[in-house]
């Protein structure tokens, strides 16, 4: 399934209930980071190896919020008449310039912290 045709599925999901009233930009920002707070919520507190554990054992609750956060952005995205693919090919060629491999890789240094 290409990216279009998810986008596709996701809007007639939401028309066939009449939600898009409800998906202004501002309501769909604050879903998404609800969304990505649920998913952060799976972690909390646990140590990087209990971390590890759940990734690799428990995927249905870190599917379900992980496909939250995606249908989230995606909705934001077309409310916000954004291209997702046009807007992370053009982020990665930002990042690109300010994260040159030969400083940062292996780095995690924020790109004003590179020498």
């Amino acid at each position: 399934m290409t990216l279009d045709e998810l986008r596709q599925r996701i809007r007639t999901f939401r028309d066939e209930r009449d939600w898009d009233q409800f998906h202004t930009p501002k309501n769909l920002a604050a879903g998404l980071s609800i969304e990505a707070a649920e998913l952060q919520e799976l972690m909390l507190w646990k140590t990087d190896g209990e971390v590890s554990e759940l990734l690799s054992t428990h995927h249905g609750p870190l599917s379900d919020e992980i496909a939250d956060v995606l249908i989230f952005a995606l909705l934001f995205c077309e409310a916000a008449r954004v291209d997702p693919e046009a807007a992370v090919l053009k982020k990665l060629e930002k990042n690109a310039e300010k994260y040159p491999v030969e400083k940062s890789k292996g780095n995690a240094a924020k790109y004003t912290e590179l020498d």
